[in-house]
């Protein structure tokens, strides 16, 4: 099965670092946001990528020429362009999806690559530690068109809990976890149909498509209770790296260090 990565946005949100490169190729530990994606997925099995690019997806490539990669082949289809790497580990594809294309419009773009086949979809922003086989075994069960990781929002501010007084603060928590609701946390697997929803380059998949197969009871959800963390900010950036440091990084579940090389 392929895994699709959607890196192809301007990440305004991180212009600290986004002003020079694209928000995948921001670094946790010495290497890019990416990086980590894929040796996560790795970890779960799967080796078959495909890289939805398009903010500056020229840094991208050349992240991948400075790998221990061959470059096997140049594709064209279409306006899509794509570049393909590959070793012992693991096949990379690089597709140029466009600078404006949306999330729903990039997966249609590379629509030929996927060859009708289920796949995994993931943000170039987000880490976690869900577990991908069971998320799929549930996907197989629920028999539905797709299938998100449905998470807990973490709350954007500090809440107050009050004494009996009501003037006094009696517990302070620093943005917690609201475990009453459930968000979408991406990590999606698919199956080929979604592509038949998505009319051009200004699809939202967040939108249109799964709002759609909502309605048609055709999206599932699973629910993870574990690691969940979107790079939105350069604190969000902070953060990863205070983890790494730590050794307090639930999705870094490779032997490996960081500082051992660029080899996949």
């Amino acid at each position: 099965m392929k895994v699709v990565i959607l890196a192809g946005g301007t990440g305004t949100r991180l212009y600290e670092e986004t002003k020079s490169k694209p928000k995948p190729l921001v670094e946790l530990g010495g290497m890019p946001i990416l990086w980590h994606i894929i040796k996560y997925y790795l970890h779960s099995g799967l080796n078959d990528f495909v890289i939805c690019t398009g903010y500056k997806g020229n840094m991208i490539i050349d992240f991948f020429d400075t790998l221990f990669f061959s470059k096997q082949k140049v594709l064209k289809f279409g306006v899509t362009q794509s570049i393909v790497y590959e070793n012992d580990k693991c096949k990379i594809t690089i597709a140029d999806t466009g600078e404006e294309t949306m999330t729903g419009g990039r997966l249609k773009r590379i629509s030929h690559l996927l060859k009708d086949e289920r796949f995994f979809v993931s943000y170039g922003d987000t880490l976690s530690n869900v577990n991908i086989k069971k998320s799929m075994v549930f996907h197989l069960k629920q028999n539905a068109i797709a299938t998100l990781t449905a998470i807990h929002p973490t709350s954007r501010y500090g809440v107050l809990s009050f004494d009996s007084s009501k003037d006094r603060v009696s517990k302070f928590e620093e943005k917690p976890v609201d475990k009453s609701k459930w968000v979408n946390g991406g990590y999606y697997i698919f199956e080929p149909e979604i592509l038949n929803l998505i009319k051009d380059d200004d699809t939202s998949l967040e939108n249109e498509p799964l709002q759609l197969i909502a309605e048609q009871e055709q999206l599932a959800a699973y629910r993870h209770n574990g690691f969940w963390a979107s790079m939105e900010t350069y604190k969000d950036k902070l953060h990863l790296e205070a983890l790494l440091k730590s050794n307090n990084a639930p999705w870094k579940v490779w032997n490996d260090a960081l500082t051992l090389g660029k080899v996949l």
